[in-house]
């Protein structure tokens, strides 16, 4: 259902810039090998990861070189930027620390999020290869995946998160039945 809610904004879009192209006699149609290759979508189940690999021991080197000058060596975040790791059973507190280990319900979620944003400074620049090794070191901070443990697009969407029954479930019929099969 999500990805079919995507790809109806997609045909939506696509067909209001076409009607732009004509009016206008600038541009061109986008091609279907071109809109396949900007669907990036990840739903929470995993549809949608791309081939790929890693280990929170190799995360932890592309982590160093390009997320702890934001987030911190160890995700605690900085002045400026939020903490990764850590928060869990602050919720319900006066103080909540939303982080990965936290507050996130789905770990497709987190690795989609990296791959689309980080680093700050060149969003989109990360290889799966590398989202997935940040998103290993990631979990592994927050004590939800082992340091030996290989993420990739088959094992990741089985990360049961700490938060993942943390939300409002979706009272949508069609969703309700699909939600409890993750």
């Amino acid at each position: 259902m999500f990805r079919l809610g995507i790809a109806l904004a997609i045909a939506l879009l696509g067909a209001l810039a076409l009607a732009q192209t004509r009016r206008y006699n600038v541009g061109r149609e986008a091609t279907p090998d071109e809109i396949r290759a900007r669907d990036i979508s990840v739903s929470p189940g995993g549809s949608g990861l791309p081939p790929g690999r890693g280990t929170p021991k190799e995360g932890r080197l592309v982590y160093q070189t390009k997320c702890s000058s934001c987030h911190g060596d160890r995700g605690q975040g900085s002045q400026y930027y939020p903490a990764l790791a850590g928060g869990r059973g602050t919720l319900a507190t006066d103080k909540p620390l939303l982080t990965v280990g936290s507050y996130w319900p789905y770990s497709t979620t987190v690795w989609d999020y990296i791959h689309r944003t980080m680093p700050y400074q060149e969003p989109g620049t990360l290889t799966a290869d590398e989202t997935y090794c940040v998103t290993a070191y990631i979990l592994y901070l927050n004590e939800i995946i082992r340091q030996d443990q290989e993420m990739n697009e088959k094992t990741l969407p089985t990360v049961r998160m700490p938060n993942r029954d943390g939300f409002v479930p979706d009272a949508r019929p069609d969703v309700k039945s699909k939600s409890k099969k993750r």
